[in-house]
Protein backbone atom coordinates (compact mmCIF):
# COMPACT_ATOMS: atom_id res chain seq x y z
CA UNK A 1 0.00 0.00 0.00
CA UNK A 2 1.44 3.13 -1.11
CA UNK A 3 0.62 5.64 2.42
CA UNK A 4 2.56 8.47 2.83
CA UNK A 5 2.54 10.83 6.20
CA UNK A 6 0.37 12.99 6.76
CA UNK A 7 0.45 16.53 9.21
CA UNK A 8 -0.24 14.80 12.55
CA UNK A 9 -1.70 16.84 15.30
CA UNK A 10 -3.22 16.03 18.43
CA UNK A 11 -6.74 15.09 19.04
CA UNK A 12 -9.23 13.81 21.39
CA UNK A 13 -9.77 10.03 20.44
CA UNK A 14 -12.05 9.52 23.84
CA UNK A 15 -14.91 8.52 21.77
CA UNK A 16 -14.74 5.33 19.36
CA UNK A 17 -13.27 6.14 16.19
CA UNK A 18 -15.42 4.82 13.28
CA UNK A 19 -14.05 2.77 10.29
CA UNK A 20 -13.11 4.76 7.08
CA UNK A 21 -14.87 4.17 3.58
CA UNK A 22 -13.50 4.79 0.41
CA UNK A 23 -14.04 4.07 -3.48
CA UNK A 24 -11.96 1.96 -5.63
CA UNK A 25 -11.39 3.04 -9.40
CA UNK A 26 -14.79 0.91 -10.20
CA UNK A 27 -16.76 3.33 -7.97
CA UNK A 28 -17.28 0.67 -5.41
CA UNK A 29 -17.69 2.09 -1.78
CA UNK A 30 -16.32 -0.07 1.06
CA UNK A 31 -14.96 0.20 4.38
CA UNK A 32 -10.92 0.08 5.34
CA UNK A 33 -9.77 -1.65 7.95
CA UNK A 34 -7.01 -0.46 10.33
CA UNK A 35 -8.06 3.13 8.95
CA UNK A 36 -10.49 5.61 10.99
CA UNK A 37 -12.95 7.73 9.05
CA UNK A 38 -11.40 11.92 9.32
CA UNK A 39 -13.46 14.99 8.96
CA UNK A 40 -11.66 18.13 8.01
CA UNK A 41 -12.75 22.32 8.77
CA UNK A 42 -10.83 24.73 7.61
CA UNK A 43 -6.70 23.54 8.43
CA UNK A 44 -8.53 21.32 11.59
CA UNK A 45 -8.75 17.39 11.15
CA UNK A 46 -10.44 14.97 13.46
CA UNK A 47 -11.03 11.52 13.45
CA UNK A 48 -14.87 10.95 13.45
CA UNK A 49 -16.35 8.99 16.57
CA UNK A 50 -19.67 7.34 17.83
CA UNK A 51 -19.83 10.94 19.43
CA UNK A 52 -19.06 13.47 16.77
CA UNK A 53 -21.21 12.05 14.23
CA UNK A 54 -24.79 10.65 13.52
CA UNK A 55 -26.25 7.73 11.61
CA UNK A 56 -26.52 8.74 8.20
CA UNK A 57 -30.09 10.35 7.59
CA UNK A 58 -32.43 8.79 4.98
CA UNK A 59 -32.49 9.97 1.92
CA UNK A 60 -28.29 11.04 1.90
CA UNK A 61 -26.04 10.06 -0.87
CA UNK A 62 -22.89 8.54 -1.42
CA UNK A 63 -20.16 10.75 -3.22
CA UNK A 64 -16.83 9.69 -5.06
CA UNK A 65 -14.47 12.57 -4.67
CA UNK A 66 -12.14 12.48 -8.60
CA UNK A 67 -8.37 13.70 -8.27
CA UNK A 68 -8.08 13.54 -4.87
CA UNK A 69 -6.85 10.93 -2.55
CA UNK A 70 -8.26 9.63 1.17
CA UNK A 71 -6.24 11.78 4.60
CA UNK A 72 -7.10 8.73 6.72
CA UNK A 73 -6.11 8.19 10.78
CA UNK A 74 -4.12 4.83 10.66
CA UNK A 75 -5.20 3.43 13.81
CA UNK A 76 -2.12 1.22 14.76
CA UNK A 77 0.52 4.20 14.25
CA UNK A 78 -2.22 6.68 15.50
CA UNK A 79 -1.40 9.42 13.34
CA UNK A 80 -2.99 11.56 9.66
CA UNK A 81 -2.07 9.41 6.49
CA UNK A 82 -2.68 9.97 2.73
CA UNK A 83 -3.74 6.88 1.79
CA UNK A 84 -3.29 6.56 -2.17
CA UNK A 85 -3.27 3.31 -3.07
CA UNK A 86 -5.90 0.18 -2.77
CA UNK A 87 -4.37 -2.68 -0.60
CA UNK A 88 -6.59 -5.22 -2.68
CA UNK A 89 -6.01 -4.26 -6.24
CA UNK A 90 -2.20 -3.18 -5.93
CA UNK A 91 -1.17 -0.23 -8.23
CA UNK A 92 -5.08 1.25 -8.49
CA UNK A 93 -5.82 4.29 -6.98
CA UNK A 94 -8.26 4.92 -4.10
CA UNK A 95 -10.64 7.94 -4.00
CA UNK A 96 -12.46 9.23 -0.89
CA UNK A 97 -15.90 9.51 -0.30
CA UNK A 98 -18.35 11.86 1.17
CA UNK A 99 -21.74 12.39 1.80
CA UNK A 100 -24.22 15.20 0.63
CA UNK A 101 -26.69 14.41 3.68
CA UNK A 102 -30.67 15.44 3.47
CA UNK A 103 -32.41 18.40 3.72
CA UNK A 104 -32.55 19.73 7.73
CA UNK A 105 -29.13 18.75 8.22
CA UNK A 106 -25.56 20.42 8.51
CA UNK A 107 -22.61 19.19 8.25
CA UNK A 108 -19.94 19.55 10.90
CA UNK A 109 -16.95 18.14 9.11
CA UNK A 110 -16.01 18.04 5.64
CA UNK A 111 -14.53 14.04 4.49
CA UNK A 112 -10.28 15.17 4.76
CA UNK A 113 -9.11 14.43 1.52
CA UNK A 114 -5.74 16.07 -0.27
CA UNK A 115 -5.91 17.19 -3.97
CA UNK A 116 -3.87 15.84 -6.95
CA UNK A 117 -2.08 18.68 -8.89
CA UNK A 118 -4.56 18.14 -11.68
CA UNK A 119 -7.65 18.29 -9.63
CA UNK A 120 -10.28 20.93 -10.82
CA UNK A 121 -13.56 22.10 -9.16
CA UNK A 122 -15.54 19.89 -7.14
CA UNK A 123 -19.42 19.69 -8.60
CA UNK A 124 -22.06 22.20 -6.58
CA UNK A 125 -22.37 20.15 -3.20
CA UNK A 126 -21.51 20.35 0.37
CA UNK A 127 -19.39 17.21 1.10
CA UNK A 128 -19.56 15.29 4.73
CA UNK A 129 -17.61 13.61 6.14
CA UNK A 130 -18.62 9.94 6.70
CA UNK A 131 -17.71 6.57 8.31
CA UNK A 132 -18.90 3.40 8.83
CA UNK A 133 -19.70 1.49 12.75
CA UNK A 134 -21.77 -1.16 13.55
CA UNK A 135 -23.81 -2.04 10.04
CA UNK A 136 -24.27 1.27 9.02
CA UNK A 137 -22.69 4.51 7.74
CA UNK A 138 -22.45 7.72 10.14
CA UNK A 139 -21.46 11.20 9.33
CA UNK A 140 -20.62 14.74 10.74
CA UNK A 141 -23.47 16.00 10.59
CA UNK A 142 -26.40 17.19 13.34
CA UNK A 143 -30.55 18.02 12.58
CA UNK A 144 -31.50 21.48 13.11
CA UNK A 145 -35.16 21.29 11.49
CA UNK A 146 -36.84 17.66 12.27
CA UNK A 147 -39.80 18.79 9.88
CA UNK A 148 -40.28 15.93 6.68
CA UNK A 149 -41.06 18.31 4.56
CA UNK A 150 -38.15 16.99 1.89
CA UNK A 151 -38.37 13.37 2.84
CA UNK A 152 -38.00 11.60 -0.24
CA UNK A 153 -39.87 8.34 1.13
CA UNK A 154 -42.95 11.24 1.11
CA UNK A 155 -42.52 12.04 -2.26
CA UNK A 156 -43.24 8.80 -4.48
CA UNK A 157 -43.21 9.19 -7.97
CA UNK A 158 -46.46 8.19 -9.25
CA UNK A 159 -48.23 10.37 -6.34
CA UNK A 160 -46.43 13.61 -8.16
CA UNK A 161 -47.31 12.61 -11.24
CA UNK A 162 -50.90 12.54 -10.19
CA UNK A 163 -50.62 15.86 -8.87
CA UNK A 164 -48.91 17.41 -12.17
CA UNK A 165 -52.16 15.97 -14.17
CA UNK A 166 -54.41 17.78 -11.75
CA UNK A 167 -52.62 20.95 -11.97
CA UNK A 168 -52.55 20.54 -15.62
CA UNK A 169 -56.61 20.51 -15.46
CA UNK A 170 -56.77 23.24 -13.16
CA UNK A 171 -54.30 25.47 -14.95
CA UNK A 172 -53.81 24.03 -18.41
CA UNK A 173 -52.24 27.16 -19.97
CA UNK A 174 -50.30 28.73 -16.91
CA UNK A 175 -46.35 28.61 -17.92
CA UNK A 176 -44.90 29.09 -14.22
CA UNK A 177 -46.87 25.56 -14.09
CA UNK A 178 -45.33 23.86 -16.97
CA UNK A 179 -42.13 25.23 -15.65
CA UNK A 180 -42.87 23.24 -11.99
CA UNK A 181 -43.40 20.47 -13.82
CA UNK A 182 -39.68 20.20 -15.12
CA UNK A 183 -38.33 21.53 -11.83
CA UNK A 184 -40.18 18.33 -10.65
CA UNK A 185 -39.83 16.05 -13.05
CA UNK A 186 -37.02 16.79 -14.38
CA UNK A 187 -34.38 17.94 -11.76
CA UNK A 188 -36.05 16.37 -9.25
CA UNK A 189 -36.99 19.51 -6.70
CA UNK A 190 -38.33 18.99 -3.82
CA UNK A 191 -40.65 21.90 -3.33
CA UNK A 192 -41.46 21.58 -6.79
CA UNK A 193 -43.04 18.44 -5.83
CA UNK A 194 -44.43 19.54 -2.80
CA UNK A 195 -46.88 22.21 -5.10
CA UNK A 196 -47.93 18.91 -7.10
CA UNK A 197 -48.39 17.23 -3.72
CA UNK A 198 -50.35 19.60 -2.30
CA UNK A 199 -48.67 20.89 1.02
CA UNK A 200 -46.15 22.69 2.69
CA UNK A 201 -43.90 24.93 0.65
CA UNK A 202 -45.16 26.36 -2.62
CA UNK A 203 -42.42 27.62 -5.29
CA UNK A 204 -42.82 30.83 -7.65
CA UNK A 205 -39.62 30.89 -9.80
CA UNK A 206 -39.98 34.77 -11.25
CA UNK A 207 -36.74 35.93 -12.27
CA UNK A 208 -34.43 35.56 -14.96
CA UNK A 209 -31.37 37.62 -13.74
CA UNK A 210 -29.66 38.27 -11.08
CA UNK A 211 -27.64 41.30 -9.72
CA UNK A 212 -24.92 38.65 -7.64
CA UNK A 213 -22.09 36.01 -9.49
CA UNK A 214 -22.58 34.11 -6.31
CA UNK A 215 -19.52 31.44 -6.39
CA UNK A 216 -22.04 28.44 -6.20
CA UNK A 217 -25.01 29.53 -7.94
CA UNK A 218 -26.95 26.68 -9.21
CA UNK A 219 -28.99 27.71 -12.29
CA UNK A 220 -25.81 30.16 -13.70
CA UNK A 221 -21.76 29.47 -13.66
CA UNK A 222 -19.71 31.79 -16.54
CA UNK A 223 -16.84 29.12 -16.06
CA UNK A 224 -16.74 26.32 -17.24
CA UNK A 225 -14.95 24.46 -14.19
CA UNK A 226 -18.16 24.51 -12.63
CA UNK A 227 -21.16 22.91 -14.35
CA UNK A 228 -24.21 24.53 -13.37
CA UNK A 229 -26.92 22.27 -12.40
CA UNK A 230 -29.69 23.14 -13.57
CA UNK A 231 -30.87 25.68 -16.22
CA UNK A 232 -32.74 28.98 -14.97
CA UNK A 233 -36.47 29.94 -15.86
CA UNK A 234 -36.27 31.85 -19.09
CA UNK A 235 -39.31 33.38 -19.34
CA UNK A 236 -40.80 36.14 -16.34
CA UNK A 237 -44.39 35.09 -15.81
CA UNK A 238 -47.06 37.50 -15.58
CA UNK A 239 -48.67 38.87 -12.30
CA UNK A 240 -52.12 36.41 -13.21
CA UNK A 241 -49.96 33.30 -13.83
CA UNK A 242 -47.98 33.94 -10.59
CA UNK A 243 -51.16 34.60 -8.52
CA UNK A 244 -52.88 31.67 -10.53
CA UNK A 245 -49.98 29.14 -9.30
CA UNK A 246 -49.76 30.74 -5.83
CA UNK A 247 -53.58 30.66 -5.01
CA UNK A 248 -54.14 26.99 -6.24
CA UNK A 249 -51.70 26.07 -3.55
CA UNK A 250 -53.16 28.53 -0.58
CA UNK A 251 -56.81 27.11 -1.34
CA UNK A 252 -55.28 23.30 -1.28
CA UNK A 253 -52.74 23.54 1.16
CA UNK A 254 -53.98 24.52 5.09
CA UNK A 255 -50.89 26.87 6.47
CA UNK A 256 -49.35 26.94 3.53
CA UNK A 257 -46.15 29.17 2.40
CA UNK A 258 -45.54 30.02 -1.50
CA UNK A 259 -41.99 31.39 -1.94
CA UNK A 260 -40.48 33.56 -4.45
CA UNK A 261 -36.66 33.04 -4.90
CA UNK A 262 -35.59 29.71 -6.29
CA UNK A 263 -33.09 27.94 -7.42
CA UNK A 264 -33.95 27.86 -10.80
CA UNK A 265 -33.90 31.93 -11.01
CA UNK A 266 -32.13 34.99 -10.05
CA UNK A 267 -33.00 36.87 -7.40
CA UNK A 268 -36.61 37.90 -7.47
CA UNK A 269 -35.97 41.88 -6.47
CA UNK A 270 -35.13 41.65 -10.03
CA UNK A 271 -38.37 40.80 -10.64
CA UNK A 272 -40.47 43.15 -8.39
CA UNK A 273 -42.21 44.64 -11.34
CA UNK A 274 -43.83 41.29 -11.75
CA UNK A 275 -44.23 40.37 -8.08
CA UNK A 276 -45.49 43.62 -6.38
CA UNK A 277 -49.40 43.31 -9.11
CA UNK A 278 -49.16 39.95 -8.15
CA UNK A 279 -48.60 39.57 -4.76
CA UNK A 280 -51.79 42.57 -4.64
CA UNK A 281 -53.87 40.12 -6.64
CA UNK A 282 -53.25 37.20 -4.16
CA UNK A 283 -53.94 39.16 -1.08
CA UNK A 284 -57.19 40.68 -2.65
CA UNK A 285 -58.53 37.56 -3.36
CA UNK A 286 -57.15 35.96 0.15
CA UNK A 287 -55.62 36.43 3.30
CA UNK A 288 -54.57 32.94 3.85
CA UNK A 289 -50.93 31.57 3.11
CA UNK A 290 -47.80 32.97 3.80
CA UNK A 291 -46.05 35.11 0.90
CA UNK A 292 -42.33 34.67 1.32
CA UNK A 293 -39.46 35.68 -0.65
CA UNK A 294 -35.97 34.26 -0.57
CA UNK A 295 -34.06 37.21 -1.69
CA UNK A 296 -30.05 38.61 -0.95
CA UNK A 297 -32.06 41.57 -0.09
CA UNK A 298 -29.96 43.71 -2.35
CA UNK A 299 -32.48 46.72 -3.48
CA UNK A 300 -34.44 47.89 -0.48
CA UNK A 301 -36.42 50.24 -2.14
CA UNK A 302 -38.13 47.39 -4.59
CA UNK A 303 -38.14 45.69 -1.39
CA UNK A 304 -40.58 48.19 0.68
CA UNK A 305 -42.90 48.42 -2.70
CA UNK A 306 -43.26 44.14 -2.14
CA UNK A 307 -44.18 44.69 1.94
CA UNK A 308 -46.43 47.64 1.36
CA UNK A 309 -48.24 45.22 -1.50
CA UNK A 310 -48.53 42.22 1.17
CA UNK A 311 -45.53 40.15 1.63
CA UNK A 312 -45.21 38.74 4.55
CA UNK A 313 -41.69 37.45 5.00
CA UNK A 314 -38.60 37.46 3.96
CA UNK A 315 -35.63 34.65 4.08
CA UNK A 316 -31.85 36.91 3.15
CA UNK A 317 -28.85 34.86 2.20
CA UNK A 318 -25.66 35.04 3.66
CA UNK A 319 -22.67 33.37 4.06
CA UNK A 320 -21.09 35.49 6.71
CA UNK A 321 -21.93 38.67 8.60
CA UNK A 322 -18.62 40.20 7.42
CA UNK A 323 -18.83 42.68 4.66
CA UNK A 324 -15.45 41.27 3.28
CA UNK A 325 -16.42 37.59 2.54
CA UNK A 326 -19.82 38.12 1.97
CA UNK A 327 -18.71 40.32 -0.88
CA UNK A 328 -15.86 37.44 -1.79
CA UNK A 329 -18.49 34.84 -2.47
CA UNK A 330 -22.07 36.67 -3.99
CA UNK A 331 -19.76 39.23 -5.74
CA UNK A 332 -22.49 41.65 -6.43
CA UNK A 333 -22.88 43.88 -9.08
CA UNK A 334 -24.42 47.04 -8.04
CA UNK A 335 -25.23 46.76 -4.40
CA UNK A 336 -22.96 46.37 -1.62
CA UNK A 337 -23.24 44.70 2.27
CA UNK A 338 -25.11 47.63 3.26
CA UNK A 339 -27.85 47.33 0.86
CA UNK A 340 -28.39 44.04 2.37
CA UNK A 341 -28.34 45.45 6.11
CA UNK A 342 -30.60 47.86 4.64
CA UNK A 343 -33.36 45.11 3.58
CA UNK A 344 -32.95 43.55 7.12
CA UNK A 345 -33.77 46.81 9.02
CA UNK A 346 -37.18 47.44 6.51
CA UNK A 347 -38.19 44.09 7.23
CA UNK A 348 -37.81 44.41 10.76
CA UNK A 349 -39.00 48.27 11.12
CA UNK A 350 -42.43 46.84 9.85
CA UNK A 351 -42.79 43.47 11.57
CA UNK A 352 -41.95 41.45 8.75
CA UNK A 353 -40.51 37.59 9.59
CA UNK A 354 -37.08 37.75 9.04
CA UNK A 355 -34.83 34.56 8.74
CA UNK A 356 -31.00 34.56 7.03
CA UNK A 357 -30.27 31.53 5.23
CA UNK A 358 -26.83 31.21 6.60
CA UNK A 359 -24.38 29.21 4.34
CA UNK A 360 -22.41 26.87 6.62
CA UNK A 361 -19.09 25.52 5.92
CA UNK A 362 -16.94 24.40 8.71
CA UNK A 363 -13.73 26.14 9.78
CA UNK A 364 -15.15 29.21 8.12
CA UNK A 365 -18.72 29.43 9.52
CA UNK A 366 -17.54 28.50 13.01
CA UNK A 367 -14.29 30.33 13.43
CA UNK A 368 -14.18 32.38 16.26
CA UNK A 369 -14.36 35.28 14.15
CA UNK A 370 -16.69 34.68 12.19
CA UNK A 371 -18.68 33.42 15.06
CA UNK A 372 -18.19 36.32 17.17
CA UNK A 373 -19.45 38.86 14.33
CA UNK A 374 -22.55 36.57 13.95
CA UNK A 375 -23.36 37.07 17.59
CA UNK A 376 -22.84 40.63 16.77
CA UNK A 377 -25.29 40.91 14.06
CA UNK A 378 -27.68 39.38 15.90
CA UNK A 379 -27.71 41.61 18.74
CA UNK A 380 -27.80 44.79 15.84
CA UNK A 381 -30.39 42.89 14.57
CA UNK A 382 -33.18 41.41 15.88
CA UNK A 383 -33.80 38.53 13.25
CA UNK A 384 -36.81 35.74 14.27
CA UNK A 385 -34.93 32.95 12.65
CA UNK A 386 -31.84 31.15 11.14
CA UNK A 387 -32.09 28.86 8.44
CA UNK A 388 -28.69 26.73 9.27
CA UNK A 389 -28.16 25.26 5.00
CA UNK A 390 -24.78 23.57 4.09
CA UNK A 391 -23.00 25.31 1.70
CA UNK A 392 -22.59 24.10 -1.67
CA UNK A 393 -19.34 24.67 -2.83
CA UNK A 394 -15.56 23.10 -3.24
CA UNK A 395 -14.80 23.54 0.31
CA UNK A 396 -10.49 23.69 -0.13
CA UNK A 397 -11.07 26.40 -2.64
CA UNK A 398 -13.92 27.94 -0.27
CA UNK A 399 -11.08 28.05 2.51
CA UNK A 400 -8.59 29.59 0.53
CA UNK A 401 -11.29 32.00 -0.35
CA UNK A 402 -11.86 33.12 2.85
CA UNK A 403 -8.77 33.07 4.24
CA UNK A 404 -8.94 30.03 6.76
CA UNK A 405 -5.91 27.93 6.07
CA UNK A 406 -4.07 29.27 8.65
CA UNK A 407 -3.14 26.25 11.08
CA UNK A 408 -2.78 28.45 14.24
CA UNK A 409 -6.62 29.58 14.51
CA UNK A 410 -8.78 26.03 14.92
CA UNK A 411 -12.64 26.80 14.68
CA UNK A 412 -14.92 26.26 17.51
CA UNK A 413 -17.21 23.75 16.17
CA UNK A 414 -20.59 23.79 14.61
CA UNK A 415 -22.25 22.30 17.80
CA UNK A 416 -20.70 24.28 19.79
CA UNK A 417 -21.40 27.80 17.34
CA UNK A 418 -25.11 26.43 17.22
CA UNK A 419 -25.30 26.28 21.38
CA UNK A 420 -23.55 29.73 21.77
CA UNK A 421 -26.22 31.11 19.99
CA UNK A 422 -29.11 29.21 21.28
CA UNK A 423 -28.05 30.62 24.65
CA UNK A 424 -27.24 34.16 23.65
CA UNK A 425 -30.99 34.49 22.16
CA UNK A 426 -33.00 32.16 23.55
CA UNK A 427 -35.81 33.77 21.09
CA UNK A 428 -34.55 32.77 17.83
CA UNK A 429 -36.00 30.22 15.43
CA UNK A 430 -33.69 27.51 14.35
CA UNK A 431 -34.26 25.34 11.26
CA UNK A 432 -34.08 24.63 7.59
CA UNK A 433 -37.46 25.68 5.94
CA UNK A 434 -39.87 28.72 6.02
CA UNK A 435 -42.28 28.38 8.56
CA UNK A 436 -45.92 29.24 8.14
CA UNK A 437 -47.49 32.20 9.93
CA UNK A 438 -48.58 30.08 12.80
CA UNK A 439 -45.40 29.34 13.29
CA UNK A 440 -43.42 32.52 13.45
CA UNK A 441 -42.13 33.60 17.21
CA UNK A 442 -41.97 37.72 17.55
CA UNK A 443 -38.13 38.89 17.90
CA UNK A 444 -37.36 39.09 21.40
CA UNK A 445 -39.93 36.08 22.35
CA UNK A 446 -38.80 33.04 23.68
CA UNK A 447 -38.93 29.80 21.35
Amino acid sequence: MDSQKARTQPADHSGKIITAVVADANGDIFELEGYGAVSMAGSAREPLTEENSIKMPHGSELMLLPDRRPLLWNLARERYEVVSENPYAPGEPLYPVAAFNSPGYVITGVSAYEEETSAGFLPLFSYGAVGWYKNGFRTAALQVDPEPRQDLRRMQPDAVARGVKRKQKVLPDNRLRAHLEKCALTYGCPAGKNFFLGRYEAPLPTAQTCNARCLGCISLQTSAAIPASQNRIAFTPTPDEIAQVALTHIRDVKHSVVSFGQGCEGDPLMAAESIEPAIRKIRAATENGTINMNTNGSRPAALEKLIEAGLGSIRISLNSVRPEYYEAYFQPAGYRFTDVLSSIALALENSRFVSINYLNCPGFTDSPAEHEALLKFLADYPINMIQWRNLNYDPLRYWQTMEVLDARTRPLGMRTCLSRVRQAYPYLMHGYFNPPRKKWTRAGERT
